[in-house]
This record gives C-alpha cells, structure tokens and sequence, in this order.
C-alpha cells in the first residue's frame, strides 16, 4: 500500500456539503475533532517527560556553529524565565512583547510567557530594525500595553525602543547597557523554578490568551488577533488527524519563516512542538548573500517537511538546479514541499518537481493549506497528491466553510474551535468580522474543483477585496490573475500587480528577478510580449483575465511603505496607492521605455 493510499499516513478526504438557498452551500469535514490539549505548555511538560533528551531547537551562533536544546533543557530555562518574568510583577493580561528576529532566547521566552498563562505578541522586525520612522512601531506598542518588552540585541533596537517611550521593564539578549534600566535575560535565567510557577500554569484555561498576532497588511490603527490555548491546540489537532504519519514521523524542520506571522510560529513552531521533532532556526533569507546560508542549513540538517513562500522556492531553486549534489542532500528524506494557498506559480511547481524526480526518479509530494492570523493559521489541509497548484484542500476536522454568491464568485465564510473570539480592545471591527451566523468573514474566495464530488477540493479564488471591475461591468480575478502572469512571465518576474480599477483594460505592474538586469531590454520585453500573448490565449480573449500592457518597475517593492511583508508577499493595496502615477502612465500616457504592450 502506498503513502497516499494509506489511512494510516494521510486521512481520506471526507466532507459533507449542505445546499443552501440562493446558490451558496456549507463544506464540512465528516470526521468529528478528538480530544483537544489544554494548553500549549502541555506539550512541552509531555515531551521534556517522554524523550528529555531529543534535540527540539537549535540555531547557529556567531562562529556558525549549531548550539542545540533538547526537550528537557528547554523546560529547564522556561521555568527560569517564567519565575523571572512572574518576579517583574506582570500581569495576567499584560502582553510580553518582542521586536526582533527569530531566536532561540526568543523561544524560550515565548514559551515561558505562555506557560504561566501571560500573553506573547512578537512585532514584525522590520518596523524597529529596517524602518526610518519607529511611528508605526510606537502605534503598535501603544495599542499592546506591553507587561515587557523584549528585543536581541540592544545595539540595534535601542533607537525603537527610545522612540517607543514605553513603561514597562526591558529585556534584551545582548547589549543591555544601550538601554539605562534594561534586563538582560540572562538575569531572569538566574531565578529557580519555585512551586508558583506551575501553579500559575495550572490556572490556564483553553480560553486563556496565548498571543496577540498583528493582522498582515494592516494600515492605520492595528488590528490585534487574539489567539487562545483552545485556538493553537485545535489546529494541531485538526493537522494531526489530516496526516496521521506524523504519530510515526517527528517533523524535522529547518524555517526563516517570522514567528511575527501566523503559518511561522502558529503552524510550524507548534507543529514542532506537538508531535515532539525537531526546529533549526535558519538564519538565511531568500535575497542573495543570506539565500547561501539557508542552502548550508538545509544540506546539512536534511528536514523531513519544507515549508516555505513563492519568493523563497525561487531562491531555492537556483540552488537545486545547479547543484545536483544539493538536491540530492534536500531531497533525501524529504516527506512533503508545502507551499500557500494558490500563491506557487506553476512555473516553480514544475522546477521543483523536475528537479526532484532527477535526483529521486519520483515525484515529490507537494501540499498546501489555507488559513489566515484569525485562524491559528489552518482552516484547510491537503492530505492526497496534488497534480498542480491552486487546491487549497478540504476542511480540517471541525471545521464548516460557508460559500456565498458575491459578484462572480463564491466569498467563503468559515467557523471551527481554531477561529479567533475577536480583536482585541476592538468590539467594532469584532462585531463587524462575524456575520450573523457565527462565521469569520475571511475575504477570500474558493470554488469547488469538482462540483460533483466535493472531496477533490476547494480552489482559491482570489482576495474578494482586491478584486475590481472594468469599466464594461466585467469582474478581474487579481489572485488567479497575478499567478497566471508571473508564470507566463518566468523567470523574469518575482511578482506582479494588477491594475485597471474602472478603465476598458486590465494593466500589470511587473517586479523583475535579479535575473532580467542580465537580459538586454529589448529581449525583455520580447520575453514579456509573449507572456501577454500567453495570458490572453489562456484567458480565452476576454478582457478581463487578458491584460493589455505590463510596466517594467525599476524600484523593488517598499517595507517601509508596506508594499512588501518581511515573508515576501505583495501588498496589491499598498502598491497601487503608492505607485499611482505608474498606473495612470500606464493606461494614459505610457513610458514607452519601461512598458510592453500586447500586439
């Protein structure tokens, strides 16, 4: 019996579908959910009790060697740390706050925050480290009400944290001396565990918040997602009972992935951390000169699961392509690629696949999921082979998507124990999250694969939010859109923006690779010329899945304007707002040097 056949590595896909009036349905997951955790510290208490001596973290210090915890060193300092932080006089409802990079002192430290039931909140590092202006970070913080406030190194966040003017004592890993009446953690890890520590964590509750997450994208006042224990554990449960395999295969995981984001530290820190594997904090990025450093963790390290954005499979596979030895070492005993939602253009599936079944004479098995901050992040998994990208999976176990008619398309509405109570201190934008029958309004749209047999899987569809009108009354499909073009303009670009909001025309604004500087212009807009052409004969000659003309940007896409997340990910809102001269050049008086049109 093969993997994919096996009940006992991957849960057949089983769903029930409810008909509703006016053309929309309810999708659930037959399976009933099993027993939840009570608590995120749990895990730790069972695994530091069951394997003490199994490697659980490791990351790389400043001579490049890997410092590595097992489970029971780890439970050790957490107990520490939270007697430390309980010394500090913070509250139950007083967040500790962090602003700088995944670390293991950033670990342990959530760990110990949320094992005497205090909250964790962790800060993109981008606002504090790469920003100019520490505004939105000082909003931030004004909004958290921090118990603490941690960041790594005091030489690089001083600035931040000065500029921030918070109250609460601060604590910080190296360089504490920046900061007059700064902590370093060293000193919180001096405190013995005493018997208040876990009395403290004996009075968690499911219900008890265990971080406050930032919405991505957010401009303005921020929106804070309050995720409960109840919240955390249900989705590791709902993976669990999708993948089975993993009662028999601990997770070995190597990720730059933020712990600021959902799918990094919900999804794959407590994925980790549940099924008791192993987490290599990788120090690299997808940008060249830190893409080098991920290579060397991945060849050495050998993870079983990969987990990773658009903008960093095209990083990676540079690498696979031209060293055969390295795929070799990456592929080795790899169990799955997992990949977001729609966001893999088809051109990256087929370079990893290709480079593969070299090494392997097979196939890999690719995955995918969708979810969002509200959602732990979770609300659908893949659990069967995929044949190409854009299936998002089927519900999780206890898990209902209701799909509404909106335009033409279908806006997907969801409830389950992993969805989010509100945001906090914000009853407005809480009340205005939910409709009236208790699901999230996500935003997103989904269709089925096959309306005849649901368990083939749900298709994303695109941002509902995002999506526009031309001016002959016809909707434009930015996701489905936006993936269809990078492929069709591969390898030469890293991602594109839609445009044509109330024009006769849909526009794209195009971010090249590194790899167009190399390609002289005129063969460029050749290469993209095609891909016009491509995208319209795919699009069947309508005018709103075949754009007319692309713009070639010369500036890549902003942080510190919110173009761009510290993941990689587009802000198509942000863009448009901040480049709106580009699009009117594009639709009126186009560049003629920096635009291709379609002949």
């Amino acid at each position: 019996m093969s993997f994919f056949d096996n009940p006992g590595m991957l849960a057949p896909p089983r769903v029930t579908r409810i008909d509703l009036s006016r053309g929309g349905f309810i999708l659930a997951c037959s399976d009933p959910l099993e027993e939840v955790t009570r608590c995120i510290g749990d895990w730790l208490e069972y695994w530091a009790a069951r394997t003490p001596n199994a490697l659980f973290l490791a990351e790389r210090d400043a001579e490049g060697e890997w410092v590595r915890m097992t489970y029971a060193q780890v439970r050790e300092q957490v107990g520490k740390l939270a007697q430390g932080l309980l010394d500090l006089g913070i509250g139950p409802t007083a967040p500790v706050v962090c602003l700088s990079d995944n670390s293991l002192d950033q670990a342990l430290l959530t760990l110990a925050t949320m094992h005497i039931g205090r909250p964790f909140a962790t800060v993109s590092s981008a606002y504090s480290r790469l920003a100019k202006d520490y505004t939105k970070v000082a909003t931030i913080l004004q909004e958290l009400a921090p118990g603490a406030l941690y960041a790594g190194d005091g030489a690089v966040y001083a600035s931040a944290i000065r500029a921030s003017a918070v109250s609460c004592p601060v604590i910080l890993s190296t360089n504490a001396y920046q900061l007059d009446g700064s902590l370093s953690l060293a000193e919180l890890m001096r405190s013995r565990e005493p018997p208040a520590v876990m009395a403290e964590f004996a009075k968690i509750t499911p219900e008890t918040h265990a971080k406050y997450l930032l919405t991505s994208g957010s401009t303005g006042r921020p929106k804070i997602a309050i995720n409960t224990h109840r919240m955390l554990c249900a989705n590791q449960k709902q993976i669990q009972q999708s993948w089975p395999f993993l009662k028999d295969e601990k997770p070995v995981i190597v990720s730059w992935l933020p712990w600021s984001h959902t799918f990094g530290a919900n999804h794959n820190f407590n994925l980790v951390l549940c099924n008791g594997g192993s987490f290599y904090i990788d120090e690299g990025r997808p940008v060249p000169g830190l893409m080098e450093k991920s290579v060397r963790n991945l060849r050495e390290v050998q993870p079983n699961l990969y987990f990773n954005v658009p903008r960093g499979f095209d990083a990676l596979i540079a690498f696979l392509e031209q060293d055969e030895s390295f795929a070799r070492d990456f592929f080795g005993r790899l169990r799955a690629v997992f990949y977001a939602a729609a966001a893999l253009p088809q051109s990256t599936w087929d370079r990893l696949e290709r480079s593969a079944q070299k090494v392997l004479g097979e196939k890999v098995w690719f995955t995918s999921a969708w979810g969002a901050t509200e959602s732990s992040p979770l609300l659908t998994n893949v659990h069967w082979r995929l044949d190409g990208p854009g299936c998002i999976g089927l519900p999780v176990a206890g898990t209902s998507i209701k799909f509404l008619p909106n335009g033409d398309k279908l806006e997907m509405r969801v409830k389950g124990p992993q969805v989010f109570p509100g945001y906090l201190n914000n009853p407005e934008k809480t009340a205005e999250a939910f409709d009236e029958d208790g699901y999230y309004k996500i935003g997103d749209a989904g269709l089925l694969i096959d309306p005849a047999r649901p368990e083939k899987g749900i298709a994303f569809n695109g941002r509902v939010a995002e999506d526009f009108k031309l001016t002959t009354g016809t909707w434009v499909s930015v996701g489905t859109l936006r993936v269809r073009a990078v492929t069709a303009f591969a390898p030469f670009a890293q991602d594109v923006v839609v445009t044509g909001h109330d024009r006769d025309e849909v526009g794209l604004l195009v971010f090249p690779t590194p790899a167009a500087k190399d390609v002289p212009t005129e063969q460029l807009h050749a290469h993209v010329r095609e891909g016009l052409r491509k995208l319209k004969a795919e699009g069947g000659g309508g005018s709103s899945q075949s754009p007319t003309r692309a713009m070639l940007l010369d500036e890549p896409p902003s942080m510190d304007a919110g173009e761009i997340t510290d993941k990689g990910y587009i802000n198509q809102r942000a863009v448009l707002a901040r480049r709106a001269d580009d699009v009117l050049s594009l639709h009126t008086s186009p560049k003629l040097d920096r635009v291709v049109f379609l002949k």
